[in-house]
């Protein structure tokens, strides 16, 4: 099958299309032929080697974390879905491989909304259980007050609406082109840098997610009552400030939060939950994608497609 990989660490132009081995579905787990599949920024960390000390990968490597697609495999134990069914999804990044591919292996999944494009459902699993995943240990729900840093992208956009479902008060740093986008999911925007304890006067904040990696977590903890109430999955320098750094797999990976994934598709079919897609690539386009991703001026997610 034709797979986006890289075979050696470095920058986008290390990324090929070439053929690879199918893989297969094994216990509890499905496989899809893929109509599209993301691109996050921890597929730039993972291709450019820096986590290549926590998590090591096997080279050469399929990049992506969650796609959407049509089942053609279910294996042993399955019984939430059958040859035929459109879904979206994430894989074990580590173990099987990446989405970025013909076909992919999913090992969280559930049925694709009617409401949302192959696009829109390509991108959106491995945001929703990461979004959820943050909200959850930040629990958020009705009343609280939630800060995210960076939330014009995919994480920012997805968890902006899912707090806003749980009755919390979002306010979402971006720039100024970006705040009527952040304005429109349900967030009062405010603008990034020095004075930001002054704009989310006079409410405060309860809690803050870090989708940034800016390197403003000491300005983001002053803001909270503590570096408890700051998650971030986006600055590895996060223990030196007493604040956890959320990731989804590899040692000491917080648990997924699969629930997210129906709670979504259940807000899309109410017309209470979208992707934003910032893009749509080729695979042949795949290292514009990733520029475009470690750029941090895409608004929304960007998708790749296999043709």
């Amino acid at each position: 099958m034709r797979a986006l990989r890289f075979s050696r660490y470095g920058p986008p132009s290390v990324l090929e299309v070439a053929e690879v081995p199918e893989p297969h579905a094994g216990p509890g787990q499905i496989r899809v032929a893929v109509r599209a599949s993301g691109v996050t920024p921890a597929d730039g960390y993972f291709r450019s080697g820096r986590f290549k000390d926590w998590i090591p990968l096997p080279l050469p490597h399929v990049p992506g974390v969650d796609a959407a697609g049509v089942v053609d495999e279910v294996g042993d134990g399955v019984t939430t879905a059958e040859v035929g069914d459109e879904v979206f999804g994430t894989v074990d990044y580590a173990r099987t491989g990446g989405a970025n591919a013909e076909h992919a292996v999913l090992t969280v999944w559930a049925p694709k909304p009617a409401a949302l494009s192959w696009e829109q459902a390509g991108g959106a699993a491995g945001n929703i259980e990461t979004a959820t995943r943050v909200l959850d240990r930040l629990g958020v729900a009705d009343g609280t007050t939630l800060l995210i840093e960076g939330a014009a992208g995919g994480v920012g956009t997805v968890a902006i609406q899912l707090a806003v479902a749980r009755g919390a008060t979002v306010i979402g740093t971006a720039s100024a082109r970006n705040h009527p986008f952040l304005a429109s999911l349900g967030a009062r925007p405010t603008t990034y840098g020095p004075g930001l304890a002054e704009r989310v006067a006079p409410e405060g904040v309860d809690v803050v997610l870090d989708c940034a990696g800016s390197g403003s977590l000491p300005d983001l903890v002053g803001l909270v009552a503590g570096p408890d109430r700051v998650v971030t999955i986006a600055d590895i320098d996060a223990a030196g400030y007493g604040v956890h750094l959320s990731r989804g797999s590899g040692p000491g990976a917080d648990a997924p939060s699969v629930g997210g994934l129906a709670t979504a598709s259940a807000l899309a079919g109410q017309g209470r939950f979208t992707v934003p897609v910032a893009a749509v690539f080729p695979f042949a386009e795949a290292a514009a994608a990733h520029e475009l991703s470690e750029s941090r001026h895409a608004r929304g997610k960007i998708v790749l497609t296999p043709w």
